[in-house]
């Protein structure tokens, strides 16, 4: 029987974040430095990305990134 390796909740959570500035910033067309500063500024990954993390991991790629730059626009007070 092959070893299972247990990884830690918050290293999951931190992986989800990683993965969602990445696939806005590809989505934009931005380096990835961008919009984790744009996010960084607006406390986004703390006050958004956190907290509803159950309920984000459960989308598509596309509606998560769509849900990321509505967000940051919104935030910005762009929309």
């Amino acid at each position: 029987m092959g070893n299972t390796i247990e990884i830690p909740h918050e290293q999951i959570v931190l992986a989800f974040v990683a993965t969602c500035i990445e696939a806005t910033a590809r989505s934009l067309g931005v380096p990835y430095k961008e919009v984790y500063s744009r996010m960084k500024k607006l406390d986004m990954i703390e006050k958004y990305i956190y907290p509803n993390y159950e309920t984000l991991h459960t989308e598509s790629r596309e509606n998560i990134v769509k849900d990321m730059i509505e967000c940051m626009e919104t935030w910005e007070g762009r929309k």
